[in-house]
């Protein structure tokens, strides 16, 4: 929803927005921009597989945009912005990004971005609640096209806190608030070192794997939430096996994207250092067992 609550919200008549294009949920986003406006793509990663991004000197950035979006982390492709190239957004020009599969794992820099929002069900909590993060200044009273939903008007929102337009997922959000807290106890730097040391457990894994198990991410923007990898050099018999096996001792959801293919372990903050363990512990078995 908030693909097209941006663009209500934000440009008017003739205004455009710039858009980086590094992955399935990108590609989303701005797809849905087409339907309001022209939307600039500033660079498009397909012709690498989205397995990395094309140097920010090389991207084309309208600098008459109105904003400039991108997704931080790629849940599909397992590409992730560790550090965004803040330098080609043109001054004055709103940046807006999609967190979802990484909000809550790692901090934000708050001076250069605008607007930030993220689905809860990777790392806050059930599905049904998206977080999304305004400055003040843009949530203006009329502002939005005429003929914006009034579920996508933030101003309705902001401005009537106790008067809800929709009765709200309340159990999700109850849980998203108990999960914060639990956060918020441990703290930011506590999770953001542990979500890279697990992920790195596993690159390095696969790294030693001579070829058996492999990621394509460009190590630069590697994530750490969803690990895309391969078996058998992408052998469609050895993967099904794979995946038939590691279900059956208990490792589930590790099939791919149907949009991809392979196979996907999605390490998110609620994944214990154990859970990524058994599933290298798996993977060494099965590799002397097939290799």
């Amino acid at each position: 929803m908030q693909f097209s609550a941006m663009c209500q919200n934000l440009l008017g008549e003739g205004e455009t927005a710039n858009y980086v294009t590094t992955g399935s949920w990108s590609e989303g986003a701005i797809a849905e921009a087409k339907k309001y406006c022209i939307p600039n793509e500033v660079t498009n990663n397909k012709k690498h597989k989205y397995t990395t991004v094309d140097d920010p000197s090389t991207w084309n950035v309208d600098p008459n945009a109105k904003f400039m979006h991108y997704c931080r982390n790629e849940t599909i492709q397992g590409l992730e912005f560790h550090e965004f190239p803040y330098h080609v957004v043109p001054e004055n020009q709103l940046l807006i990004s999609d967190m979802s599969s990484d909000f809550c794992s790692k901090k934000i820099d708050w001076h250069k971005h605008a607007m930030v929002y993220a689905g809860a069900q990777k790392n806050v909590g059930p599905a049904g609640v998206c977080i999304t993060i305004i400055r003040e200044d843009l949530i203006v009273k009329g502002q939005m096209r005429p003929n914006t939903p009034m579920l996508c008007d933030w101003h309705k929102y902001a401005s009537a806190p106790n008067t809800f337009q929709n009765t709200p997922s309340c159990w999700s959000i109850y849980m998203a608030g108990l999960n914060l807290k639990f956060m918020n106890d441990r703290g930011l730097d506590a999770i953001t070192a542990e979500a890279e040391h697990k992920s790195g457990m596993f690159y390095d894994f696969m790294e030693n794997s001579n070829g058996y198990y492999s990621n394509g991410v460009d190590a630069k923007y590697r994530s750490c939430m969803n690990i895309p990898f391969r078996v058998a050099k992408g052998d469609d018999a050895v993967e099904k096996k794979f995946l038939g096996e590691a279900t059956a001792a208990g490792l589930i959801d590790l099939k791919g994207h149907r949009s991809v293919g392979g196979l996907r372990a999605s390490i998110y903050n609620a994944m214990p250092e154990e859970g990524v363990q058994a599933l290298m512990d798996f993977m060494t078995k099965f590799k002397k067992e097939n290799n």
